[in-house]
């Protein structure tokens, strides 16, 4: 991918549109970026504003309000765009039915203008909006991820970390499955500093008081919402972890992360798009990454893959 023609479009340019795009600008990761939103307006403004902290940045980026059309010679397209979440819900399931109007007129633009790069979905609910931009757009499914429960792994590894006065990035662990209410932990496989988290927790009881597995998945599932109800959007920790597997395209990373892609076999689920550890470089999901589980993680993992497929049903019967 050569970075002086390397292109992101973002389409919906809410809080979490508005701040990835400020995130993408302040890396330094592409030579432009087109900011996509149906208040144009609010678009235009967007971009004014981004391309002249660019001033300060030490960057040379070219940051406009464009069209659709404009997707055509991008590498990647971030869709943030999605319904309101009611209010009376914290289940972001519950989004499917007002986003699939707004997901089907995004992706038929999209696609319309020749875009013939990578989709990364952001939109709620992320899983099943992945699994319909891959309908809609016909694209292979290597080119069609979701950001998945990266957001997720982060929120856990954070909570571990502040447990023990340790940098977040001292802890590997990935929640895994939907972003939502069925996704889950992969304890087994989770670690600080090399020593299974297990180990940890147990170790150190007397600091660990009486917080269990159950307690922090719990925490981890909540701690959207908490800042949700309290501020009425989430934004920086999203916008971060989109940029972070953006980046992954953008400089063929290979990096592993938690991302919503298509299932075919892997840890026994057939056609299903959700979050696992997966390779992402220049050509999207490049490789799953099958982590060993335990019986009752696999269980749990697969109960996840049947709650999001049940709603597939609703999406392949949808006409425009």
């Amino acid at each position: 991918m050569d970075f002086k023609n390397s292109k992101v479009a973002i389409v919906g340019i809410g809080n979490v549109g508005a701040t990835t795009a400020y995130s993408i600008i302040s890396q330094g990761l592409c030579a432009e970026v087109v900011l996509i939103d149906v208040n144009k307006e609010k678009a235009y403004a967007e971009a004014m504003d981004l391309q002249q902290s660019i001033h300060f940045l030490n960057r040379n980026i070219k940051v406009t309000a464009g069209e659709y059309s404009d997707c055509k010679d991008a590498d990647i397209v971030i869709i943030t765009a999605s319904a309101p979440m009611p209010k009376e819900s914290n289940d972001r399931l519950k989004m499917l039915a007002p986003s699939i109007n707004i997901m089907t007129s995004i992706v038929n633009s999209v696609m319309a203008s020749g875009f013939d790069g990578i989709f990364l979905i952001v939109s709620n609910p992320v899983d099943i909006m992945t699994y319909y931009v891959r309908k809609l757009s016909g694209l292979p499914a290597h080119r069609v991820i979701g950001s998945g429960t990266t957001v997720d792994s982060a929120r856990l590894s954070c909570e571990l970390g502040a447990m023990y006065d340790l940098d977040s990035k001292s802890v590997q662990a990935f929640v895994i499955g939907e972003h939502g209410d069925s996704e889950m932990v992969a304890w087994s496989s989770a670690t600080i500093g090399g020593k299974k988290v297990e180990d940890v927790l147990a170790d150190n009881a007397t600091r660990t008081k009486d917080v269990t597995k159950d307690i922090l998945l719990q925490k981890t599932i909540k701690a959207g919402w908490e800042i949700f109800n309290r501020k009425g959007n989430t934004c920086y920790g999203i916008a971060a972890a989109t940029t972070a597997i953006a980046k992954s395209i953008l400089f063929n990373e290979n990096r592993i992360y938690p991302v919503t892609v298509e299932l075919n076999g892997e840890y026994g689920v057939e056609k299903a798009f959700l979050s696992v550890p997966t390779i992402v470089d220049s050509t999207g999901a490049k490789e799953i990454v099958e982590i060993k589980l335990t019986d009752e993680e696999l269980a749990g993992l697969q109960k996840s893959a049947q709650l999001l497929q049940a709603f597939y049903p609703q999406l392949d019967s949808y006409e425009a």
